[in-house]
Formats: C-alpha cells, structure tokens, sequence
C-alpha cells in the first residue's frame, strides 16, 4: 500500500542542455520541446564584426626599398670618404690633428769690443692655448675659459678678460692662441705645477675639471741688458714681436734675428702623439754684433755726465768718446737714459739716442771750423793781429762777446783762446771781398767737416742738423754762423769736427760696429769707413796748437780741462739755446770739445749739457770737468802714455 505524504510535492526537474561528449561524438543538441517547455532563454548580444585586414607584402615591400635607398646612400657616400674624396678628407683630418709652431731663432748677442755681452739671449717660453681644448665639449662645464683665466692671469700679470677672449675666440676652428711671449722659465714652471695639481685633483675627484688641460707652451728666448741702462741708446731694445725697436738692436735686425724655423707634430688632448710623427725645420741663430764701444769708458762717460746733469738740474746731456785715428765710437753716453730691461718704467723722451738726435746750435766749438777756413785759405796766421772792441756792428745787429771789455788787442791764436765772437767775425771776414763771397767759402768748409749731412753711422733718427745754403742765410746769419749761432749739428757731428783736426786734417767717418760672427763662428769685420781729406795736415797741426792755449793759457777759457803730464787741445762753447716745445731762444747750450795728447792725437771727448738751470752754465766751467775726468779715464784704460814733449806757447795778445 502507498503511504501518502502531506509534504509538497517535488518539483519537476526542467532538463537542461546536453553537455558535451567526452569522445569525439557530435554534440547533441536538445529537443525544440524541451527548450520551449521550460524557462524562457535570455537573448545574446551579437559578436563585433570583424575587420578584414589587407595583405601586408605591399607595406613591406616599401620599407624594403626605404631600407634599401638608404644603405645605397651608405654605401655612396662611404665610396666618396673612402675612395673618390679620400686625400681631401685626409689632408683635413690632418689639418685639425696636427699643430703647427714657429721655432723662434736664438737672437744674436751684443757686446763691446772686448768681448763684454752688453746684449744677449735667454731662455724663455712662449705661454700659449688650443683654444678648442676649453669648449663645453671638451671639459663638460661653461665656464673653462674664465676659470682656466683666474689662474693664469695672476701669474702672466694680465687682465683675465683679456685672456679669456684669447680661450673663447669668434673662429671655433682655431686652434693656437698666444697668451703671453718671453716668459720666464720660472713662470711656465708655476703654470705646469699648477696644471698638475688640477690633474691629480682631477683624477681623485671626479667632480673637479683641469681647466688648465689645454695650456701649452713654445720654447723661446728673451732679450736681456746685464748692464741696465748702460750704453741703452745705443743699444736700444727688442719689442713685444722681437724686433729691435730702436738703436743698434733695429738698425741691425736683420743680422741679430737670424731665422725662424718651423715644427709640426700631431696632438691629442693638449699632448704630443710620439708615434704620429712630426715634421721640423731648424732655426738659424742670429749673428753676434761685436761694437766699436768700450764698456769701462762707456760707464765712466755714463757716470760723468748724469751727475753734472742732475747737478745742474738740465734737461739733457752727452758725452762721446772717439778714436782720433780710426774714427771708431769708444763710448756715446746720454742722460736721462732709460733700462731696456724694463720698459714699462721708461720715459718715452728719453728712450732715443740723443746725441745723434738732438739738433742743436753749437756755439763757439764750431768756432774752430772758422779757424780753419782763415788759416787753409791763407789770410792770417795764429799770430796776426785782431783788434776787438766791445761792441761791433754789421748788418742790423749789434754784436757783444760773453762779456763787456775794453778794447781787446789779440792775436787770431788769441781769439780763439779767449773765444771772441767780434773777433771770429772779423777774421773770417777776410775769406772774401765781398760777404757773399766770404759766406760761400766758410759754407765749402762747414760741408767738408761734416755739416749738414748724415755722419756715417747710419744710426736709426739721426739727424743731419740745419745748415742753409749761403745764398738763403740772413743778414744775421752771416754774422752769428762764423761763431756758431744760426746753423745746428749734433753731439755726433760736433765731435767728428775734432777728430778730423786731431787726425791730421782728414775726416773718418765714425762707426759703431767692428763686425758680426755669424752662426758658423766666422767673423766678418764692418766695411772700412770713409775718409775725406778736409784740411791740410799743417793747418790741422797749427789749429791743434792753437787749440792748447784756450786749455794751458791762463787766459784761456778751458783751463778746468787740464790733466796733469798730458798735453790737452780743447775749445768750449756756451750758445743760446733754441727752446724745441716754444721754437724761442731759452736757456744755453753748454759745451766742451777736444783731444789729447794735442801732439800726438789718440782720443776726442765731446760734452754737451742742454739748459742748465742751477749753477753756472758757461761751458768751461761744467763741461770741462766732464771732458777732464773721461778723458783721464779713457787715457789710462787705452794706456795712452803722454808724450813728454813741452808745448810751444803761441801769443794771446800784443801791445799796440
């Protein structure tokens, strides 16, 4: 019997779809009845329509013929770099890995004519930069150039700025730049220690840079005067090129500075590649200049003439030395000089050589040219007598001697004894009948002696002095000219006067050089100098005796240039002084000229002191000292012994 259960009934299981079979059978699907019979069946969304992609060949085709273009312009232009523009290419690549440097030629030496250096030659070093060495590129920061210049400017004494234009120039390309020439060896030194401690810091410490990586230097040499000042106008001095500006070193510079040679060599970061090779032309030395001068006469003219300058408070002096016999200058002193050693500290006035310089009126030492004229032409004799009164009158003047006198009975000796100028106008007014015919033979004289043209030494800015021709003087002139007003010369020129009478009457041209050593250790002397008879050697002879009475008569006018056992012939001059800033007569020109010993020449002195303003300025009085103590010195260092021959006094004057 069937027990009857008051539960619900169970519910009617709906069948579901069929899983599928585990083997490979088709999968069976359910009855449309089923489906329907039980719960409805939600509607599924619709799959996304797909996207029919084209064929890919037609895309890669076109990278392949992209990729294919560009490995044919590879491989063109790597047949043009290698093969059609390879020597270009390479000549470039070698451009910009080499550098090139100039071997400055050892400049020649300088000395007296005893060997002594007066000019010479130093090692030194030229500071310089690749300037491509101080990029960004290069050292990774800014600022290379400025700080690389901090350091350096401190001890090459220059303006950073300026250094820092030179490491940062407008050419990117460039690769040499000079920071400073001649230098010490002490300073380059400075600078490599400096360089090697920002090195090892560097290496140490990443973050630190050598700036100073690109600093280099050129071998080279440096001009430098042992002696300062001495004979510095003669010499002069090499500028910041290293060529003579001025005095021997410019005259000859061409000789002095030899050849400069040439070095090319490859570099990488600021060094040397041993092993790339270089190419050098050597550089030829200078040749060595052997002067006529003499260092210890030189010193003694130097040291004579700078105190009485200074004494006198002047505004210029010098003192010249000659050889009677070779024409030969043994010493050319000037004060104030200057030191070429240091010419940040020189005054640019005194930085010449005045004594060849300064043109300049005489005054009565051209007197004894005068002298000449009256004696060679045959119109008086030392002892004719010359009348002087105190004052004399020609043309539109009024003419006076450096002092009032009573009528003055002299002899033509005692004229230029006492240095008259009345009685040098009326001796030389014999030379003709007429003052046109008196003016033309005195100027053949003054142009024999030396006036009025260049004296021969071919010294840089040497003047020939002023002197017109006879037709063009004034009427003054005709007057003041016998005496020494009126035409001007140089120190030089006034010597080469003396010298000429000392020497018998012919003139020598004066020179400065003996001669030059070239490289190869040859000497080659100086060409032979000029002469030019001027006077006969009678009349050179007689105006030496008359010459000694303006220094051993006691009324002479030179007797403080007497040296004790020598015989002295000397003149003095004291001249109106033309002002050069105003053009006016200011101040005097005092001087002293002669030679010694008077019979037997062997050496002429010249000074000169331009408006002395303290003390006496007569020329007797403060350049016969100076003529006295050179001349002294100058005859012991020559070991000039005296003659010992007793001087035949000549007259001064008569009695009426």
């Amino acid at each position: 019997m069937t027990e009857v259960s008051d539960r619900e009934p169970p519910r009617r299981r709906v069948p579901g779809p069929a899983k599928p079979a585990r083997s490979g059978g088709a999968q069976r699907r359910p009855a449309p009845a089923a489906r329907s019979a039980g719960r409805p069946a939600r509607s599924r969304p619709m799959p996304p329509a797909k996207i029919r992609l084209g064929s890919p060949r037609p895309r890669l085709r076109m990278v392949s013929l992209a990729l294919t273009l560009v490995l044919i312009a590879f491989v063109v232009r790597l047949l043009q770099v290698q093969a059609v523009d390879a020597s270009t290419y390479a000549a470039k690549a070698e451009k910009n890995r080499y550098v090139g440097y100039t071997l400055a030629a050892v400049r020649g030496g300088i000395t007296d004519r005893n060997g002594v250096a007066l000019a010479t030659s130093v090692d030194a070093y030229d500071i310089t930069a690749d300037p491509t060495l101080f990029s960004r590129e290069q050292l990774k920061i800014d600022d290379g150039p400025e700080q690389a210049a901090a350091l350096l400017a401190p001890i090459l004494g220059k303006q950073p700025d300026t250094i820092v234009k030179k490491l940062r120039p407008a050419n990117k390309n460039l690769r040499y730049a000079l920071l400073a020439s001649r230098q010490t060896p002490q300073v380059w030194k400075q600078i490599k220690d400096l360089k090697s401690a920002l090195a090892t810091k560097s290496r140490r410490d990443k973050s630190t840079v050598n700036v100073l990586t690109g600093v280099l230097s050129v071998a080279s040499s440096k001009r430098v005067y042992p002696n300062g000042d001495l004979a510095a106008g003669i010499l002069g001095w090499v500028n910041a090129d290293g060529k003579g500006g001025g005095g021997v070193e410019q005259q000859l510079n061409k000789q002095l500075s030899g050849k400069d040679g040439e070095i090319r060599y490859a570099q990488s970061g600021g060094r040397q590649v041993p092993t790339a090779g270089s190419t050098e032309t050597p550089a030829v030395p200078g040749s060595d200049v052997e002067l006529t001068i003499d260092r210890d006469i030189q010193w003694a003219a130097q040291n004579a003439i700078a105190q009485q300058v200074e004494e006198s408070r002047a505004d210029r002096g010098y003192v010249i030395v000659q050889d009677t016999r070779t024409g030969e200058v043994l010493a050319m002193a000037n004060s104030p000089g200057f030191d070429p050693n240091d010419l940040s500290a020189a005054d640019g006035e005194n930085m010449g050589n005045a004594a060849v310089q300064d043109a300049y009126e005489p005054g009565s030492t051209a007197k004894v040219m005068s002298m000449a004229a009256v004696l060679e032409e045959g119109v008086a004799t030392p002892g004719t007598y010359v009348v002087v009164p105190n004052r004399l009158h020609r043309g539109d003047r009024l003419f006076k001697d450096d002092i009032d006198h009573a009528t003055w009975y002299l002899t033509l000796n005692g004229v230029l004894a006492k240095s008259s100028n009345i009685g040098t106008i009326l001796a030389t007014g014999q030379l003709g009948r007429t003052q046109q015919q008196v003016n033309k033979v005195l100027y053949s004289y003054l142009r024999k002696f030396g006036l009025g043209s260049y004296t021969g030494l071919g010294f840089p800015g040497e003047t020939r002095g002023i002197l017109a021709a006879p037709d063009k003087w004034s009427t003054s002139q005709q007057y003041t000219i016998p005496f020494g007003q009126g035409l001007s010369l140089n120190a030089m020129q006034a010597a080469s006067i003396y010298s000429t009478i000392a020497n018998g009457g012919v003139r020598v041209e004066p020179t400065l050089v003996r001669g030059t050593k070239g490289p190869d250790g040859q000497f080659t002397d100086a060409p032979a100098p000029k002469k030019t008879r001027v006077i006969s050697a009678k009349t050179a002879k007689t105006l030496a005796r008359m010459l000694e009475s303006v220094v051993g008569d006691r009324e002479g006018t030179g007797t403080k240039a007497r040296i004790p056992g020598y015989r002295v012939a000397g003149k003095t001059g004291t001249a109106n002084r033309v002002d050069p800033a105003t053009g006016k007569y200011r101040g005097y020109t005092s001087s002293f000229a002669g030679f010694a010993p008077a019979d037997k020449p062997r050496i002429t002195v010249y000074c000169a002191i331009q408006n002395a303003t303290a003390g006496n300025y007569f020329g007797g009085q403060i350049c016969g000292p100076i003529y006295k103590k050179v001349m002294e010195f100058a005859l012991k260092t020559l070991q000039v012994p005296p003659t010992g021959a007793k001087a035949a006094k000549l007259p001064v004057a008569y009695k009426p």
